[in-house]
This record gives C-alpha cells, sequence and structure tokens, in this order.
C-alpha cells in the first residue's frame, strides 16, 4: 500500500472575507496537489475567521453554493476538508466542515457541540449538528470528520471509530488562553488538546489528523500546532506553534491494520452493553425529573 501523504494547511484567514479566504484556500489546494498531496485539510471556519458573532450570516454558504462546488471542483483529484459556516434550507447556521472530492462536496459534518463557556459563545449564533457518522473517501479509507470542541466529548472519537472510521479528523480554531506562560511552562491550551489526541488515536487505534489555525481575530490569538497522531499514539508531525504554512507528512495506512490486531481495543468494545446503560441513565433521569416535578408544592391562589 502505497503511503497517504497529508497536507496540513495551518492558516490565519481574514475574519469575514469569505472572498479573499476563497481565494487563499484555491492557491493552498494548488500548492498541495504540486506537493503530492492525497489529503488536505484546513482548520476550522477557514473559509470565514471564527469570532464573526453577527457576520456570521452575512458568511454563510449552502451546500450547493457555486463558491464552494468551485473549491470542490479545484480539489478535483484530492480528498480535502473545508471549513465554513453552513446554511441550511429552513435558514439556520451552522460551523461545518465538508469534504470535497471529485468535484463534489461529499460530506458535511456540522459541528455537535457549541461551547458556551469562558470566552465562547457559539451557541448564540449556531446551531448544533444532530448527525455523527464516518464517510467512504476516495483515498480507500474511511474518514471521520469532528470539528474542535467535538473531540472534549468522548462519544465523537469512539462513535466515529466504531462506524469504521481509520482517519479521524479534528479541524478547530482553538484560541491560546494562556500566553503570558508559554515560555516558563509552555501553552496550557496546547498541552491539552495533544493529551486528547494521543489519547483518542491509542484508543481507537486510529490516525488522528488535528488541523488548528493560527493568526488573530480581534482580540483572539489562535496557537496552531496542528498535529498528525499515529494509531500507537505517537506523534508522526507536529507543527510549530503560531506559524502559518502548508505541512506535508506522509503516513502508511497498513499502520492501522497492524496496530488494531496487535491491539484490538475496538473489537473489544461492548457498544450494546454502553446502550443498554445509556438506556438506563437516560430513563432514570426522566423518572426523576418528573418525580421532582409530582412533589413540587402546587401553587395557590392569592388570597
Amino acid at each position: 500500500m502505497q503511503p497517504l501523504r497529508i497536507a496540513l494547511a495551518q492558516l490565519a484567514p481574514r475574519l469575514g472575507v469569505l472572498e479573499d479566504n476563497l481565494a487563499s484556500h484555491r492557491q493552498v489546494i494548488e500548492a498541495a496537489r504540486k506537493g503530492g498531496a492525497g489529503l488536505l485539510v484546513f482548520p476550522e471556519l477557514g473559509l470565514t475567521g471564527y469570532q464573526l458573532q453577527d457576520l456570521a450570516a452575512e458568511v454563510a454558504m449552502r451546500a450547493d453554493d457555486p463558491r464552494l462546488l468551485g473549491l470542490a471542483a479545484d480539489a478535483a483529484d484530492m480528498s480535502v476538508v473545508v471549513s465554513f459556516v453552513e446554511e441550511a434550507a429552513d435558514h439556520r447556521l451552522f460551523i461545518s466542515a465538508a469534504l470535497l472530492e471529485d468535484g463534489a462536496v461529499r460530506f458535511i459534518h456540522r459541528k455537535l457541540f457549541l461551547p458556551t463557556y469562558g470566552l465562547f459563545d457559539e451557541r448564540r449564533f449556531f446551531g448544533p449538528g444532530d448527525l455523527l457518522r464516518a464517510v467512504d473517501s476516495r483515498l480507500g479509507v474511511r474518514l471521520g470528520l469532528a470539528v474542535c470542541e467535538d473531540f472534549w466529548h468522548l462519544a465523537v472519537p469512539e462513535t466515529l471509530a466504531l462506524d469504521g472510521a481509520q482517519i479521524l479528523i479534528n479541524v478547530s480554531s482553538s484560541p491560546g488562553r494562556d500566553l503570558a506562560a508559554i515560555h516558563e511552562v509552555g501553552l496550557g491550551t496546547a498541552a491539552s488538546w495533544r493529551t486528547l489526541m494521543r489519547t483518542y488515536a491509542q484508543l481507537t487505534t486510529s490516525f488522528v489528523v488535528f488541523c488548528n489555525r493560527v493568526g488573530m481575530d480581534e482580540t483572539i490569538s489562535f496557537w496552531g500546532g496542528s498535529e498528525v497522531i499515529s494509531p500507537s499514539g505517537e506523534a508522526v508531525f507536529t507543527a510549530p506553534l503560531f506559524d502559518e504554512g502548508l505541512y506535508f507528512v506522509d503516513i502508511e495506512l497498513g499502520d492501522v491494520r497492524r496496530e488494531r490486531i496487535g491491539l484490538p481495543l475496538l473489537r473489544d468494545e461492548r457498544p450494546e452493553l454502553h446502550l443498554r446503560e445509556l438506556r438506563r441513565i437516560l430513563a432514570e433521569r426522566t423518572e426523576m425529573a418528573i418525580d421532582e416535578a409530582s412533589e413540587a408544592p402546587a401553587e395557590t391562589e392569592p388570597s
């Protein structure tokens, strides 16, 4: 089996300037093709910038938007993952990642978990996705797409791997929230992400591809540090912090087979047990809510 060359586009998109970002994506697609990439991954909201707030509706595109289809046509002989604000037919807005292949939009993943803590306020502007599944690709391997916060929830990488994904792709716009301490203790945000990526790769015996943006949106700084992690949990490649660039990584897809045979964690998973216990937990929570409502004192009419 031939090695797969992955290109990580660690970019700094311009906030709200869709046309400029489309142009830079086209340039990167061409550079990745010349570099021999089979898979090219852009960061979360690479087509729009992250801190959009009320600009979100102005830069939104539907899945059949000619500009998105134009990127798919440019991708042609590669698999390309791009991220944008998607507008649904009912005008809901989503943070989405699209797999572009063979001149078409092959698949779209809508971000499932929208953070509303710290500096994040995504739920105010976007709706959460409600579909999680892996997708077959032209690479001859099944891919699992996720967007940033999705990977802070254990069920996402587990479900994608159980659905057959051998490469888990997370596109991110992760800000650095502790820059003052970077020279003393390292970038804490990066350390947390790296722990997650290595853990998920090893537990799912999958390649994990993490593409994070760089640059600034207003006062928010993004740290980059994009990575490719092997199914054994070891880093194949780590991009520099804060530096914009297109980085190439060669992986051996046969590593997934070797690791899964030698360490059959996915084979030994018990999804039926998990499902049964989840149903029990949900039933207990629902019953508890009903009991609490029934035990609440009745309101009395004012005298």
